[in-house]
Parts: structure tokens; C-alpha cells; sequence
């Protein structure tokens, strides 16, 4: 019996910035392998950021190339329009203990009520594409609904004094009814996608678990869960018979076949990049791979406002965030191993770039 392969924590980052082509120079949606996963927007330096960062030139796409819609973790994710409905099935969950999982407190009076989760995901959904016939916001459309779907649908906003949907039912039906994200709209406005129905079978490159193994393994069954929101026992029942034992600091982790196969042949890591806060690279559900020190782990991801993440030469050296004044922006560093100076620069001048400012400063703290 071979003996399992043992990779070190710095072949799993080149890995990972290699699978994410993380520093390219150019590329395009089709190419661009993150969004077989999809890609969070979240925040001005959300998706196309991320996409920046990969080497597309996000300024040349248009509406035909990409689409915003809520998939995983109830989060809006960019995919390519082409791939939609693969994602309709690839993003759903995997049974009915996987819904619940994923609505949160909103299965608890679905069960009191004896109404399945998949099943209020139908019947949201159903109902959601009744009334979206043309762009509608998320309030409007989310006070339409109160009016339609039964009390164990419902809770008590205080904000608001009103009852309103659970958030994640909400967010979870919108795709299933058909319905995409508006980009750059806040509050969201929601707007059907003619014809989208789910592909029949989910496309390999779409599966979510491979998906997960590809871009951020070596990975167990738990990490993957726990980035889908979804029962441990439902991913292991999806495991990919391709997948192959590694061992990472003595933990027994899993990498695709092919990905194993070419560790050894992947360049170190090498170049400055800003990442956006919730860039695919710190989506990782294992933090301490990335940041092992536990105050810097709290200062990249707290639970709230996080900041951006310094990526040099495969390691998080540091935080950043945004100070725009006029049509300006400085970007404000927080370093916590030296960087070069002139490579980060670049970095913040390819950011103003994008958000179409003048760098003003890099201040580091």
C-alpha cells in the first residue's frame, strides 16, 4: 500500500493561489475557475474585485456575461449567466435536513407547523415568481409575501414592527424562483431570468463539493460543510470517488486525484495582491492554515466590518481598508510581516484603478 502523500502548510497555500489564479494577468469569465464556485459580492470591493484580482478586466464585461444571484450561505454570489442553470441545481440543497440546516431558526416553526423545508422552499419560491414579473425591491416584494404565505412562513420584525419572511428562506427560494440580482442595487432589486429552469444534472465542474476540494483543499467532509451551510453526513454522501487521502500537519485531509498529483509541481507563490473581505482565498473554513495567531485571526475576520486581507507571496501579511474622500482613496495598511513597498503600491494603484479614483495614499499603521 502507497504511503498517504504528507503536504506541508506552505505547498497547500502555493495550492491554493495557483487553483484560484490568484495574480494573473489576464483572463476571462470562461477561464476563470472561481466561479465554478461562485464568487461573493459583497461590498464595493466584492466579486469583480475578486474577478480583478484573477486577471478579467471586469470593465469590459456586460449584463450577458455574468449574473448576481443568493446562493450559498444565503450570500450574492457572481456565476457565469451561461452556467445558471447548473447553478440552480448545483447551489440546492441536498435534502431535506440539509434545508433546514441552511434556513436557520426559520425550520423550527416549519416543523412545529408539519411543513417540510424543501417544501416552503417550493412553495416561497412558487409564490415569489407570481409576483416578480419585472424588477422589484427586495422590501416590496418581501411585503407582498407576508401577505400570501401562512404564519409559519413569518416573524416579527422589530425594526419594522411588521411581520416579514424568515431572511434565509427568502434568500434561499429567490434562484429557485427564477430570479437574479439586479447589480449593484441596494436595497436589492430582484428581476426574473427569462426561461431559467435547473439543469437536469448538476455539470461536474459546477458539484460544490469538488468545487470546494479544487479551490481551497486539501479539505475533510466538515470544512466542506461548514462552507455550505449543510449536514456533515450530506457532503460525505457526495464525496468524490476521486478524491485521495493527504495528510496536513498529521490531519487526514482529502485533495482531487489531480490536484495531488501535481503538488509538487506548482510554483511558490509570488506577488502582492489586495484581497476584498470576502475574496474567495479567505473563504477557507480552515483560518488557523491561514492566520494561526488568534488576535489576528479576530482582526481579519470579526463579526463585523472586516477589513481586506494583504496577500504576499501566498501569506496573509497584513489588513487594509478603503478611505475614499472625492475622488480619491487611500489605502490604509495594517502589515504584520514586511512587504515590499513598491509591490503593495501597485496593489493599491490597480484598486483605485478599479473603483475609478486617484491613489492618494498607502498609509501603513
Amino acid at each position: 500500500m502507497a504511503a498517504t502523500p504528507t503536504l506541508t502548510r506552505r505547498q497547500v497555500l502555493d495550492l491554493r493561489v495557483a487553483a484560484q489564479q490568484i495574480g494573473r494577468a489576464s483572463g476571462v469569465p470562461a477561464d476563470t475557475a472561481v466561479l465554478d464556485l461562485g464568487v461573493q459580492d459583497t461590498g464595493p470591493d466584492g466579486g469583480l474585485w475578486s474577478l480583478s484580482v484573477r486577471g478579467v478586466d471586469t470593465a469590459a464585461l456586460d449584463g450577458h456575461d455574468l449574473a448576481t444571484v443568493w446562493t450559498l450561505r444565503g450570500a450574492p454570489h457572481l456565476y457565469r449567466r451561461a452556467d445558471l442553470p447548473g447553478v440552480v441545481a448545483a447551489t440546492a440543497p441536498f435534502s431535506d435536513a440539509d434545508a433546514g440546516k441552511r434556513v436557520y431558526d426559520a425550520a423550527k416553526p416549519l416543523k412545529a407547523a408539519g411543513i417540510g423545508n424543501l417544501e416552503a422552499l417550493d412553495t416561497v419560491a412558487d409564490t415569489m415568481r407570481s409576483l416578480v414579473t419585472a424588477p422589484m425591491v427586495k422590501g416590496e416584494l418581501s411585503t407582498r409575501l407576508a401577505a400570501l404565505v401562512p404564519e409559519p412562513y413569518l416573524r416579527f420584525c422589530r425594526s419594522c414592527d411588521a411581520r416579514h419572511l424568515y431572511e434565509m428562506p427568502f434568500r434561499l427560494a429567490a434562484l429557485r424562483a427564477g430570479l437574479e440580482l439586479e447589480p449593484g442595487t441596494s436595497p436589492p432589486v430582484l428581476r426574473p431570468v427569462p426561461d431559467l429552469a435547473p439543469a437536469d444534472t448538476v455539470p461536474p465542474h459546477l458539484d460544490v463539493v469538488r468545487g470546494y476540494l479544487r479551490l481551497l483543499g486539501p479539505a475533510t467532509p466538515k470544512l466542506v460543510a461548514g462552507y455550505l451551510d449543510a449536514p456533515v453526513k450530506d457532503v460525505q454522501a457526495r464525496w468524490p470517488e476521486d478524491a485521495v487521502e493527504v495528510s496536513l500537519d498529521g490531519e487526514r485531509r482529502w485533495l482531487l486525484a489531480e490536484d495531488a498529483d501535481r503538488v509538487d509541481d506548482v510554483p511558490p507563490a509570488a506577488g502582492v495582491s489586495l484581497l476584498g473581505p470576502f475574496d474567495p482565498f479567505l473563504q477557507a473554513r480552515d483560518r488557523p492554515l491561514l492566520v494561526d495567531d488568534p488576535a489576528r485571526a479576530k482582526a481579519l475576520w470579526p463579526v463585523l466590518g472586516r477589513p481586506g486581507a494583504v496577500l504576499a507571496d501566498g501569506e496573509v501579511a497584513g489588513t487594509w481598508r478603503p478611505r475614499k474622500a472625492g475622488s480619491t482613496l487611500t489605502v490604509v495598511v495594517e502589515l504584520w510581516q514586511p512587504v515590499a513597498q513598491e509591490a503593495l503600491a501597485a496593489a493599491a494603484e490597480r484598486l483605485a484603478a478599479f473603483r475609478g479614483v486617484v491613489l492618494k495614499d498607502v498609509h501603513i499603521d
